[in-house]
């Protein structure tokens, strides 16, 4: 009787402790939350984050240089955590894909963000692609230059080509934030491995000149894996830093109980490991020019089986 008495009482100490640190979880959350701008998707609210055994986050990347819709869907990445297929993916959807975008003509992906914002953009995903995204997060600018510098900065490797490429849109950065030129400018006579700041690394990843969009969303991909491996760190050195430089560069419709849930998810990172890739898949496109636009001609049937069996697996 004895031993069970014990038994109970270490199981009610543990409850105790795992329910407080939940609290202080949540509290954390919250007070983060308060800083990010929240804004609901017409036709998402109410709809459940998590659907068929997978969490999906459309991230939106726009090139606007403050808070709000203004701007283009520079970069579009479906987030996902699969307990079916017990993966992390992150899928760069490409932006030149041509689509069919409720309530108007066919175009290009991004075109339904600049039709409807993230509603649309969230819309013509589901539909074309056969998947369920219910949410979205919006990240501008500033918000991924502050994201790497929270974690101390990626290491990546980077040709010379691409060194030259990252000075190249500094300049405008610099410009438009208005930095002393020169700023961040990198070394440029040999390549190979180095770490890259904030706006060094949103430089390299805007760099669309070496290689079609597929290596532009493939930079982009880098960069985000590594920002998730050092992500956990920073939460523990400079969870202030993390949370004052992205939070208020940041509009999704999340609720602070999603946020909260989505931190419990964290845990299973480690576990499941990154995957990366990125819609269309390879042979299953062609170049076309559509009312005079140049344009990616999909074979949905194919990505849409692929999303499947890599989310679902079905």
């Amino acid at each position: 009787m004895k031993k069970k008495h014990r038994f109970r009482k270490w199981i009610f100490s543990l409850l105790v402790i795992l329910l407080l640190l939940a609290g202080a979880l949540f509290f954390v959350v919250e007070k983060a939350y308060g800083k990010l701008n929240y804004v609901p998707a017409d036709g998402y609210t109410g709809e459940s984050m998590r659907s068929d055994g997978a969490v999906n986050i459309l991230l939106i990347g726009n090139d606007s240089r403050g808070d709000g819709e203004d701007g283009r869907s520079d970069a579009m990445i479906l987030f996902s955590i699969s307990d079916k297929t017990k993966s992390v993916q992150m899928i760069s959807l490409l932006r030149d894909m041509y689509v069919e975008i409720p309530g108007h003509d066919g175009n290009r992906l991004n075109a339904a963000y600049a039709y409807g914002g993230p509603a649309l953009l969230m819309q013509t995903v589901e539909e074309n692609l056969g998947i369920e995204v219910h949410r979205y997060v919006q990240v501008n600018f500033e918000a991924f230059a502050n994201l790497v510098d929270a974690v101390g900065g990626v290491e990546l490797e980077l040709t010379k080509e691409e060194l030259e490429y990252v000075n190249g849109f500094l300049w405008e950065y610099n410009i438009l934030t208005e930095r002393p030129e020169g700023t961040d400018y990198m070394d440029t006579s040999a390549g190979g491995m180095v770490r890259l700041n904030g706006p060094q690394a949103l430089a390299y990843s805007r760099n669309r000149f070496i290689g079609t969009d597929f290596a532009r969303t493939e930079r982009q991909r880098k960069v985000m894996t590594e920002v998730m491996k050092r992500l956990p760190m920073a939460l523990v050195k400079s969870p202030r830093e993390l949370i004052d430089g992205l939070m208020p560069n940041l509009t999704t419709n999340l609720t602070v109980t999603e946020c909260f849930l989505l931190c419990l998810e964290a845990g299973k990172l480690p576990v499941y490991g990154p995957e990366s890739g990125s819609v269309p898949k390879a042979g299953t496109y062609r170049d076309a020019n559509i009312r005079g636009m140049a344009v990616l001609e999909v074979d949905f049937d194919e990505n849409r089986r692929w999303l499947a069996e890599s989310i679902y697996g079905k």
